[in-house]
């Protein structure tokens, strides 16, 4: 198939839409983030908009960068000064657009986070839990994955690193509840939904009490690593659908 060019706010509508942004309460503006140049026929798709993956796709040439972590994050200093002013200062030199969708990203049913996540480790959906359903329950789909030990061997291969576990290897999985990235204030809710092992990203002080004392599993798989998967799958998606060339630049992060 020849390569396509699609119009940057036709893509952006169209993104609009599918991940329906308008929905959710988030940190950040979701959407078009930082403005280039109108026609796009090369995208670069990648977790987080730092130094390195702007350069990455500057050097290949990309019309515009989607990820999932951006700008502008409520809370953070406002002053465009430091990484923030150097990071800008590229893309608007090069006139490249940056799109960024947090929480939307998160929660689309298919291209997703979560559900990405849940198709890379094996795990089925059949409710949801937290604000707006921002976390998933299900169980594994496969029968040989019954205890924590088990899955925690799945994660280790599946996302090529060895996840954290809180609690004992050797009990059965049960339930088991997930949200990608800093998801661990959701533990609370995952236990209360009836999760007898909750994975997600991150995990912090407390959320260890929380898990021991309730007798609940956590696997902290990294913050990175469970937010590879749904960036990728939006590309992929929006080069069948309008014909453009996609790029997933993976930038290594240890959290």
């Amino acid at each position: 198939m020849s390569e396509q060019i699609v119009n940057r706010d036709d893509l952006a509508k169209y993104l609009a839409q599918t991940l329906d942004i308008t929905r959710f309460r988030d940190y950040c503006p979701n959407g078009l983030q930082v403005e280039g140049r109108t026609q796009v026929k090369k995208l670069v798709t990648g977790v987080t908009a730092n130094m390195a993956l702007i350069e990455a796709a500057v050097a290949i040439g990309a019309d515009a960068i989607l990820v999932h972590h951006g700008y502008f994050w409520r809370g953070e200093d406002a002053r465009i000064i430091g990484p923030k002013h150097k990071r800008l200062k590229l893309l608007l030199a090069q006139d490249i657009n940056l799109f960024a969708y947090h929480l939307p990203l998160d929660m689309h049913p298919e291209l997703g986070n979560n559900a990405q996540l849940a198709n890379r480790l094996g795990l089925v959906v059949d409710a949801r839990f937290g604000e707006d359903g921002l976390g998933w329950l299900g169980r594994a789909s496969d029968d040989a994955i019954k205890t924590v030990e088990d899955l925690a061997r799945v994660i280790e291969v599946r996302l090529a690193r060895a996840p954290l576990v809180i609690g004992n290897l050797s009990q059965p999985i049960g339930r088991v509840g997930w949200c990608t990235g800093a998801a661990q204030n959701l533990l609370g809710d995952a236990i209360a939904a009836g999760a007898t092992t909750y994975l997600s990203g991150e995990i912090s002080e407390p959320t260890v009490h929380l898990a021991r004392e309730a007798g609940v599993s956590y696997i902290a798989c990294g913050h990175h690593a469970t937010e590879r998967y749904g960036v990728q799958a939006l590309g992929n998606h929006l080069a069948e659908r309008f014909g453009i060339q996609h790029h997933f630049i993976e930038i290594a992060n240890p959290v």
